[in-house]
């Protein structure tokens, strides 16, 4: 049984690449490391389904005053997402210790 305070968690494509390439990255030295880091990700992730506003507001696009995407971190890791209506979007996963901007402008260049 499904409560109405429920959310869809969906991954955006690219987010979907963000998660591969870690957990790619960490198997290629360490699978089991790579493993507990996939759990930890979406044991994390599937908390929003209850939860999607326990995330903060990402501090580098509140700076600018853009407050509708909010992160979760996993260590090093930082999930940005925006809640739709009943569904969150994970929308990147980004290695916390790069500057935001710089990744963000990267991908808009790409």
């Amino acid at each position: 049984m499904t409560s109405p305070r429920s959310f869809a968690v969906e991954f955006a494509l690219v987010a979907q690449h963000d998660l591969q390439a870690i957990v790619e990255f960490i198997a290629t030295d360490d699978p089991v490391a790579a493993a507990r880091v996939l759990d930890q990700i979406e044991s994390r992730t599937a908390s929003l389904q209850r939860m999607p506003e326990r995330g903060r507001v990402v501090p580098e696009l509140a700076a600018v005053g853009i407050h509708t995407y909010r992160e979760l971190v996993v260590g090093p890791w930082r999930l940005v997402y925006r809640i739709t209506g009943k569904t969150v979007y994970v929308l990147a996963v980004l290695d916390g210790r790069r500057n935001i901007e710089d990744v963000l402008l990267d991908r808009l260049v790409r």
